[in-house]
């Protein structure tokens, strides 16, 4: 996948001394000196509880206290980081456009505009990020990745970086880190099901376009929900694409045995596969973070 591996190049060499991706269990760290090494600090409950519309750091003391012990200061010096967030602190969303300008600012407003409705928050005073993917062969309609944050939300996250002297120069959000794990599938469609805590995001892909992104939050994470949220996305496909995706991949589940593959064979009627990567499989916690490697390792 595409869009992280764009976002790194973004950056300046060499890449960020630190990676660190936040979820509500913990803090999951890695060196770009030594991607294949990471470390995890588990956090209490109650220091994180992730949100798109409240402050999230109810006991800021403590992640930064995490935040230090997973990359102790050396003095004044600040270093760069690379910090992923969870998913559900964002509005995460593919806006489709019939054109795309080419003017940053002309994009920006445009993107502001059609995301205006649809977030509880002031759009105006928000953290607002985007990635306009290829457009197709003969073809001018454009599939906009979007990323809309309350800018006190983020801030609170990149303050317990900065307190122990880490710089954030890169800022994103796991599922679009983790994207560079779904392997070339030469065009076919496929789902992509993350899992983190009670949060699932699905995405949807097509020649390697993310095409649709949806991130709820699960009253309860059991097979009949997960289906709820995966039956109407391969439905979406099937109607939008006029294809039926071959496969799901999973996140956040475990490895699937071969009870779980036929169960959910059976419920969706497409292939059950978990992702990978290089360093081990994807866990609720880590995928961002890995993917992020990933990036690296292939640069």
């Amino acid at each position: 996948m595409s869009f992280f591996h764009q976002l790194r190049h973004a950056l300046s060499d060499p890449p960020p001394e630190y990676l660190l991706e936040i979820s509500e269990a913990g803090i999951a760290m890695a060196r770009s000196s030594a991607p294949g090494q990471t470390s995890f600090y588990a956090l209490e409950p109650g220091v994180l509880t992730v949100s798109p519309l409240k402050d999230n750091v109810a006991q800021p003391e403590e992640l930064a206290r995490a935040v230090a012990t997973l990359a102790p200061p050396n003095g004044k010096k600040r270093r760069r980081a690379a910090l992923i967030l969870p998913d559900f602190c964002t509005r995460l969303t593919v806006l489709d456009f019939d054109s795309f300008p080419g003017d940053a600012a002309e994009q920006l407003s445009l993107v502001r505009f059609r995301v205006k409705k649809s977030v509880p928050f002031d759009v105006e005073s928000a953290v607002i990020s985007f990635a306009a993917q290829p457009a197709a062969p003969n073809s001018k309609r454009r599939d906009v990745v979007v990323v809309v944050a309350a800018l006190e939300i983020v801030a609170k996250y990149e303050a317990a970086l900065r307190a122990a002297a880490l710089h954030p120069g890169l800022v994103t959000v796991s599922t679009l880190a983790a994207l560079n794990l779904v392997p070339n599938t030469g065009g076919a469609p496929l789902v992509a099901a993350k899992l983190t805590g009670r949060v699932l995001t699905v995405s949807a892909l097509h020649h390697n376009v993310l095409r649709m992104v949806r991130c709820v939050e699960l009253p309860e994470v059991t097979p009949n929900e997960v289906f709820g949220i995966l039956q109407p996305t391969i439905a979406y496909m099937e109607d939008e694409l006029e294809q039926r995706p071959e496969r799901v991949l999973l996140c956040g589940f475990g490895e699937p045995d071969s009870t779980m593959r036929s169960d959910w064979k059976a419920e969706l009627d497409v292939e059950i596969e978990a992702v990978h990567s290089r360093f081990g499989i994807a866990g609720q916690n880590n995928a961002g973070l890995l993917g992020y490697m990933q990036s690296w390792k292939e640069s």
